[in-house]
């Protein structure tokens, strides 16, 4: 009855939003405005994307859910004129971020990536890799193990990051009767917090480059251990596999997986969505495919930052168009894949083009809720979001200097999940906090850049709106609500005890103090689950 509830709430507020629509259309003949909205930068900003991720947790249907947040938006904007709307969602919105050369990148990226991967089944190379995995990888525990520790490695981008370890892991977690929805969370996991914790990184190329008057890798460097969302969520990871703990709708999928359900649909085995073809392949034709691609994606950065320009290392990595960069990568790794599969006699050419084809089909859903995510941010941004929140941040900064480091990791949280993207919440708070602290105090102004950078990160890995958790349901093929569902109760758990970090490290300015503190009350949360699973 209370599932019936919430699907009758969520499609009342979906023609409430359509009826909105409907009734400004007596204004679709007025000339559209090239004014700002009368609703810029307030509170209303926040609007549609909250619309589209209530809609979403509720209705479980993605698509229509970011349609309605855009719609919303587009009303706001337009002054609920129906021509303002449909002229604002599809040319500023759409065809704006489809035409944007970096979002483009990233889409080549994604179909390219699908075709090796659809490469490597054919060949047989996934299955052969599933079939030794099976006799070095004993257990449940050590599967997800073995999951994190190859997310850990691939620190290099966030986005490759998910599709690699997605690709090279599915056989080893479908052996082991893991559910995709946890294999989701173990690749979501080992995304952006590792990323957001590696020195050399596109992240932290982003962060050190909204740093202006200091020097924005050393102070990256000095935030690592103070970054306690990453750290922690590292420690989840490790806890839970350890401790053999689930709970909330991961615990529920995982069991359903045991009894041979993968995806927790009620009518899928594991054998039915095994994506392994039984070829001539070897471990090799796997392993080396990935091992191309990593060389030729980092070798990408490297040549769009300058490096075999004269540029140095550092500097090359902080200036590389990662877009650029994973799109050539891809490609030449797609073309050394398909040499190497002919001349190993594995794969014939035919065949392999056909891969491309079967490659784009099964990225086809990670590009359509990317494009509506996409918009449904373009949108938000052209209500003045960004400029709402860094008003209400320079407004609260100017008390509060102990528990400022807790309220920033607060808001980075809310704005990076509404907005889905980390990059832009980087960009609204970190000037913020090197203006408050700048030559006042340098070691709270590390503690608050990092709990930025701690909240943007946890935002973004409980947004169904985001980009990285988009690209960790497309790797592990899981349902992108299934994800988000299942994730969310353990990201929330590691964002309060991060919480209760940073306001322990504003009164210590200690990293030891406050991630032991952080990590004790994890340790003891997660036993108490487990006890309380054992006894019902």
């Amino acid at each position: 009855m209370r599932n019936l509830s919430c699907r009758r709430c969520a499609w009342f507020l979906l023609m409430a939003v359509l009826l909105s629509a409907a009734l400004a259309v007596p204004a679709f003949a007025q000339e559209a405005e090239a004014v700002q909205p009368s609703l810029y930068a307030t509170v209303w900003s926040l609007v549609p994307p909250v619309v589209a991720i209530g809609l979403a947790l509720i209705t479980k249907e993605v698509y229509s859910s970011l349609f309605c947040g855009i719609l919303v938006g587009g009303l706001f904007y337009s002054g609920f004129s129906a021509e303002g709307t449909m002229m604002h969602i599809f040319e500023d919105g759409f065809i704006a971020v489809l035409t944007d050369s970096d979002n483009m990148g990233i889409l080549i990226f994604l179909v390219i990536l699908g075709a090796i991967v659809a490469l490597m089944n054919k060949a047989g190379g996934s299955a052969a890799f599933g079939q030794w995995a099976s006799k070095h990888i004993k257990t449940r525990a050590g599967a997800q193990l073995a999951t994190m520790m190859l997310g850990v490695l691939i620190f290099i981008d966030d986005y490759f990051n998910c599709l690699t370890v997605g690709s090279v892991m599915r056989p080893v977690t479908d052996k082991h009767q893991i559910s995709r929805a946890k294999l989701a969370y173990l690749i979501d996991a080992t995304a952006a917090p590792v990323c957001i914790i590696a020195p050399i990184s596109s992240w932290a190329a982003a962060v050190s480059g909204y740093v202006k008057g200091e020097d924005g890798l050393a102070l990256f460097i000095s935030s690592i251990p103070f970054n306690f969302y990453a750290l922690l969520t590292l420690l989840m990871m490790v806890l839970i596999a350890v401790l053999h703990v689930d709970y909330g709708p991961m615990a529920i999928h995982e069991r359903n997986a045991m009894a041979g359900d993968l995806f927790t649909s009620g009518s899928v085995s594991a054998s039915d969505v095994s994506d392994e073809v039984k070829g001539k392949g070897t471990v090799a034709d796997l392993v080396l495919p990935i091992a191309v691609l990593i060389v030729f994606c980092v070798a990408g950065m490297l040549y769009s930052g300058g490096f075999f320009s004269g540029t140095d290392l550092v500097t090359a990595f902080s200036d590389a168009n990662v877009s650029v960069s994973l799109a050539l990568g891809s490609f030449f790794g797609f073309v050394a894949t398909v040499v190497l599969y002919k001349l190993r006699g594995v794969l014939g050419l035919r065949h392999s083009m056909d891969c491309v084809a079967e490659g784009f089909r099964a990225m086809v859903p990670a590009i359509l809720i990317l494009t509506f995510a996409w918009t449904l941010n373009a949108i938000t941004g052209s209500l003045g979001a960004a400029d709402f929140v860094q008003a209400a941040m320079e407004q609260s900064s100017r008390g509060l200097m102990v528990l400022l480091p807790a309220i920033i990791f607060l808001v980075g949280c809310f704005l990076a999940f509404a907005t889905g993207t980390s990059w832009g919440t980087f960009g609204i708070l970190i000037p913020i906090v090197v203006a408050v602290f700048n030559g006042i105090d340098h070691q709270m102004m590390v503690i608050s850049i990092s709990a930025c950078m701690a909240g943007a990160v946890c935002g973004d890995h409980c947004s169904p709106i985001s980009d990285t958790t988009i690209m960790a349901s497309a790797g592990a093929q899981c349902d992108h609500v299934n994800h988000v569902s299942t994730q969310l109760p353990y990201a929330i758990t590691v964002a309060v005890i991060s919480f209760v970090a940073y306001i322990v490290a504003g009164l210590t300015h200690s990293a030891l103090i406050s991630f032991a503190a952080g990590a004790a009350l994890l340790l003891g949360f997660l036993l108490v689950m487990r006890q309380f699973d054992r006894n019902r």
